[in-house]
């Protein structure tokens, strides 16, 4: 099982980003999903995660400027990132999750400057 996560980079505070990842060996299909991020001193956090049947739920600093969908066909899960602001700064990880095994991309890092 391979998670390739891309798109990360530097942005201006309030400026938007998008997020992939692509997976191989796991079918995104029957998975729960996310996106995590884990910032300099601090634990890594959930940010997005999609369920195997489609319900969606956001941590409270994501809500309402995320969005996280997938492709099932393509076999990838994307986070749209918008009104971004300098605590968003960290490094974005996609997880998969199937039959109780945690499977992590490489992480992304995402930068925004104030």
């Amino acid at each position: 099982v391979q998670l390739q996560a891309f798109g990360g980079g530097v942005v201006q505070a309030g400026g938007s980003l998008k997020l992939s990842c692509a997976g191989s060996g796991i079918r995104f299909g029957l998975s729960v999903l996310g996106w995590y991020r884990q910032a300099p001193g601090k634990e890594r956090e959930l940010v997005a995660a999609i369920t195997s049947g489609g319900s969606i739920t956001y941590d409270e600093p994501a809500r309402g400027r995320f969005t996280i969908s997938r492709d099932i066909a393509e076999n990838t899960v994307a986070l749209q990132m918008t009104s971004l602001k300098p605590e968003d700064t960290a490094v974005y990880y996609c997880n998969a999750r199937r039959m109780g095994t945690d499977y992590w991309g490489q992480g992304t890092l995402v930068t925004v400057s104030s």
